[in-house]
């Protein structure tokens, strides 16, 4: 049996391993999208560097776009085999894909508009709502905990990694010349007290395990100091300065989480009347739905809150805005308010409109709530010192505030990571293999593991291989 790492190798974005059993059997973990790239966003994802149509399983640690979002692509390109996951993660795909597809629709016929007037080659986009519909027909939810029979000698087993509704570490057993070889895919690694979902939980040891490694590096605030940040950005930018809130946030869990704490604190009467929040995300606004529909999921708090507040998730001046005439309305609204829009790193959606209107104003403040990739729109604007930027090809000077809390992440830090992975015993592990991390964050990961007692650590490059 050997592996292959075809994305979030060296990188945090793309997710993709590819195992082939000695039977022949192909499975894929993870299907994701590459996300933040520039030009080479493109080109990368049309890539897929294996064969669709030799693929038989398709298994899925979570729903974010950068895990499952070529799906519908591998679809495209003649996959017929069967996606397993977690039931919440499919309810998530189900909406996902398909906006990811909208989105690639609309921007192909934006970007076509502007090649016919300088008569350039038009572009096809990736997959279409189509395809990302009919790819749900693969899917096969399971729920946590169950030992699942995918093949002959091939079962897998999901368990709560707590970093989004749906999550779960993939621990896959594959028998090999009478032997069990236990892998198991962490996926992401959440926190150990989520403000909504439940705690991850220890997976059964394996043989092999492939960590994720995106904030290997450093440390987060303490939650608290994290809601008493957002409060205090708040009250400074819409009641001080009478301005916008900009809040960049992924549609899926940070945006319910942003709005479970502002849902709290107007609770507490903490939160401004006068201070209209607007959640401006079609796909957010199902998402919601979703959320409401697994509350076996949530933590003990959550559920203790819904005991006095059936919803924790809408407030009076709360409002969830799916028209996109509504949407461009905010942009000239004159009143103080928070919007909160995806996507997070900026590079696509709504939310670089909002930012693009609403960043030359003083009044104004743009709070990034999570992680970014190094070329993305979302990590460039927080540049230190710098005075414009080009956003849809037009350069805009930089006169709101640039903010981040990075304790809204669902990804956990170095030392909560190991902390979670300590559920292993480090003597049976034959080898480590670290992915989805920026190579020198994956570097000190390393480092940290090894002081942990941990051995035979790789840090894969794109397209290595090894033998299992």
């Amino acid at each position: 049996m050997k592996i292959k790492f075809i994305g979030a190798a060296r990188e945090v974005t793309g997710s993709k391993h590819l195992i082939i059993t000695d039977a022949g059997k192909r499975i894929l973990l993870d299907c994701g999208m590459f996300q933040g790239k520039g030009l080479e966003t493109d080109q990368m994802n049309r890539n897929l560097m294996l064969n669709p149509k030799e693929v038989d399983y398709v298994i899925l640690s979570h729903a974010h776009i950068d895990h499952s979002g070529l799906i519908p692509y591998l679809y495209k390109q003649g996959f017929r085999g069967t996606v397993i996951c977690t039931n919440a993660t499919r309810d998530l795909c189900s909406i996902m894909l398909a906006d990811s597809a909208h989105i690639q629709e609309l921007d192909a016929k934006w970007y076509n508009k502007k090649a016919d007037r300088k008569k350039l080659q038009h572009i096809a986009p990736i997959y279409t709502v189509n395809h990302a519909e009919r790819c749900m027909e693969l899917f096969v939810g399971v729920p946590y905990n169950r030992r699942f029979q995918v093949d002959n000698g091939i079962h897998v087993t999901f368990v709560n990694s707590g970093h989004l509704l749906g999550s779960a570490v993939v621990y896959l057993e594959i028998e090999e010349d009478g032997k069990n070889k236990r892998i198991a895919f962490t996926g992401d690694i959440g926190r150990p007290h989520n403000r909504l979902l439940r705690s991850p939980e220890p997976f059964p040891q394996c043989d092999y395990l492939i960590t994720e490694s995106t904030y290997g590096d450093r440390l987060h605030e303490a939650d608290k100091d994290v809601e008493e940040d957002l409060l205090r950005v708040v009250m400074e930018t819409c009641v001080q300065k009478g301005g916008k809130l900009i809040i960049p946030s992924f549609s899926i869990g940070r945006t319910q989480e942003i709005v479970y704490v502002l849902n709290k604190f107007y609770n507490e009467k903490r939160l401004p009347k006068l201070v209209d929040v607007f959640v401006d995300s079609p796909l957010s606004v199902n998402a919601t739905e979703i959320f409401r529909m697994h509350t076996d999921s949530m933590n003990d708090d959550v559920k203790q809150t819904m005991m006095v507040d059936p919803n924790p998730f809408g407030f009076n001046t709360l409002k969830y805005v799916k028209n996109v005439n509504e949407s461009k309305k905010l942009n000239t609204r004159r009143t103080p308010c928070i919007i909160i829009s995806a996507s997070g790193m900026m590079e696509a959606g709504r939310i670089k409109h909002h930012v693009a209107n609403n960043i030359s104003n003083w009044r104004n403040t743009i709070l990034i709530v999570g992680y970014c990739t190094p070329s993305s729109l979302g990590a460039r604007i927080q540049q230190k010192g710098l005075r414009e930027i080009s956003i849809f090809g037009i350069m805009h000077k930089i006169k709101a505030d640039i903010c981040k809390i990075e304790g809204f992440s669902g990804h956990g830090d170095y030392r909560e990571m190991l902390s979670y992975l300590s559920c292993q015993d480090k003597k049976q592990l034959k080898k480590v293999f670290v992915v989805h991390g920026e190579y020198e964050t994956q570097q000190k990961f390393r480092e940290f593991m090894q002081a942990e007692g941990f051995e035979n650590i790789e840090i894969p490059s794109k397209g290595q291989e090894f033998m299992l």
